[in-house]
């Protein structure tokens, strides 16, 4: 049972390396493409701007799509989640993955930007990724844009930032937080270890 983290150096690769080293994920960095072969989960990690996560993800493209097709559990995170869209108000010159139809915004004017600490979840959609996570449970953001997709019944979650951002979003083998699980205690462990649990079906 391996978890492969994505790195193509734009990820917070320590934290979450560690954290699912403590929830059993046996976790591996993937350096490149071939290195997501055979793992049994693949997470997305992303810190930085959407075009500059782009340039540099785009080499796994082809290896992530064809895993995300044969049922390979993922996991998005921050920007990860991002680059899961087509297009960026961030960076209108580049496109992402486009597994989810949408876009990614800025948030609004009038509300503090970068939205930076400890904000609650309000729950969407109950998945097996949420399990144990209730309505008004704390997880830790750090980020000015956020995803908005087209079809609203994949949100899993929401919070509350001067509009309803989307928090995390879940769609067949997909999964994707704006939030930083790593960074949100026991609760944020408790989603990777359900995503950890998921990989094992």
């Amino acid at each position: 049972m391996t978890v492969a983290i994505v790195n193509y150096g734009m990820g917070n690769l320590f934290s979450i390396y560690n954290a699912l080293d403590h929830v059993g994920g046996n976790p591996r960095l993937a350096r490149d493409p071939e290195d997501l072969n055979g793992a049994k989960a693949i997470v997305v990690p992303g810190v930085g701007a959407f075009g500059s996560c782009m340039s540099q993800l785009s080499r796994f493209s082809e290896s992530l799509s064809q895993h995300l097709q044969e049922g390979v559990p993922m996991l998005g995170i921050c920007v990860g989640m991002q680059v899961l869209f087509p297009e960026s108000e961030e960076s209108p010159a580049a496109s992402g993955l486009g597994w989810i139809k949408g876009k990614v915004v800025r948030l609004p004017e009038g509300v503090m930007i970068p939205q930076m600490g400890w904000n609650s979840l309000s729950i969407r959609l109950r998945s097996e990724m949420l399990d144990g996570i209730l309505d008004g449970d704390m997880f830790y953001f750090v980020h000015s844009y956020y995803g908005r997709p087209e079809d609203e019944s994949i949100i899993a979650a929401t919070t509350e930032h001067g509009v309803q951002v989307t928090a995390a979003v879940c769609k067949d083998n997909l999964f994707a937080t704006q939030f930083h699980p790593e960074k949100s205690g026991p609760k944020g462990l408790q989603i990777l270890k359900n995503f950890v649990r998921a990989s094992r079906c």
